[in-house]
């Protein structure tokens, strides 16, 4: 488990600031190399990627990204690196919660076993196909099945401890998350009306967590670890009225008030059924 260091792809930061600079982010064969070159420079010789998909994403459509999938699987068959794709679905957030300790508590339980579905379909796909790539099982199925069973067996929570530990972390907090800092206010956002929960704009659930203060708006804004929403529900489930759609966390009275209005105008509700979204799009492994 890395990061990007000064000395690590240095080029790209500067292309990065570049790009930036001339309205090119979004350049699909910009973002393949710069994803790649940090991919190869760290030394990996196979490499799975999650390609996301959708309002939450780089790529909203599937058509961008399959371009994208296509240059970075061509990337690393020019640098001798087998790369495979797994396209994801972000129309709606992954798992329940948006927001830094939020996230790392999921986490930790999802290691513990409490997985939510969503999350569990996307861990166990990527986890496949590395076992296929590093030559420890052929069989897609089969080895989701061992992944889960060191899921349930607390073998990979007990992995992640002796990470954290290894690396002079505190482990009171994996142990007991309540040791975690919360923040002034938890509220719940409640439902106006029965139904089901036709969408969750992921990029609009991200936009109201960064102003609560858990992302910034500002290059020199700092980040509030204690923020974010916590979310009740997933597409296609119903819903009651007054009933909760999720809760917000927050620090400061205002934000906390508009994050509220905000959250219930971007979950959308309707009275027809609705379909679940499906979470693993397309793989990629070859040029097609």
């Amino acid at each position: 488990m890395i990061t990007q260091t000064l000395n690590l792809a240095p080029a790209d930061k500067k292309i990065y600031a570049l790009r930036d600079t001339i309205s090119c982010v979004e350049s699909i064969p910009l973002i393949a190399s710069s994803i790649m070159s940090k991919k190869i420079a760290s030394g990996a010789q196979k490499i799975v990627l999650d390609v996301t998909v959708g309002k939450g994403a780089f790529m909203k459509n599937l058509e961008q990204a399959k371009k994208l999938a296509k240059e970075m699987i061509e990337i690393g068959k020019l640098a001798g690196r087998e790369t495979v794709c797994i396209l994801t679905n972000m129309d709606e957030p992954l798992g329940y919660a948006v927001g830094n300790i939020l996230e790392v508590q999921e986490a930790v339980r999802s290691l513990r076993g409490e997985i939510p579905e969503d999350v569990k379909q996307v861990v166990l796909e990527l986890g496949a196909y590395m076992m296929k790539l590093a030559e420890k099982g052929d069989d897609i199925e089969n080895n989701k099945k061992i992944l889960l069973e060191n899921l349930n067996n607390q073998k990979a929570y007990n992995k992640f401890l002796e990470m954290v530990k290894r690396q002079k972390g505190d482990i009171s907090y994996i142990e007991d998350l309540e040791n975690f800092e919360k923040p002034k206010y938890i509220e719940p956002v409640y439902s106006d009306k029965k139904g089901y929960i036709k969408s969750i704009d992921a990029k609009e659930i991200g936009k109201i967590s960064c102003e609560l203060g858990a992302g910034r708006v500002k290059k020199e804004d700092d980040i509030d670890y204690t923020v974010g929403i916590l979310l009740n529900k997933k597409v296609g489930q119903g819903i009651d009225e007054n009933e909760i759609l999720g809760y917000i966390y927050a620090n400061d009275k205002e934000k906390l008030e508009k994050a509220v209005e905000d959250m219930r105008k971007t979950i959308k509700v309707t009275e027809e059924k609705v379909k679940h979204n499906k979470c693993i799009i397309k793989i990629m492994e070859n040029i097609e």
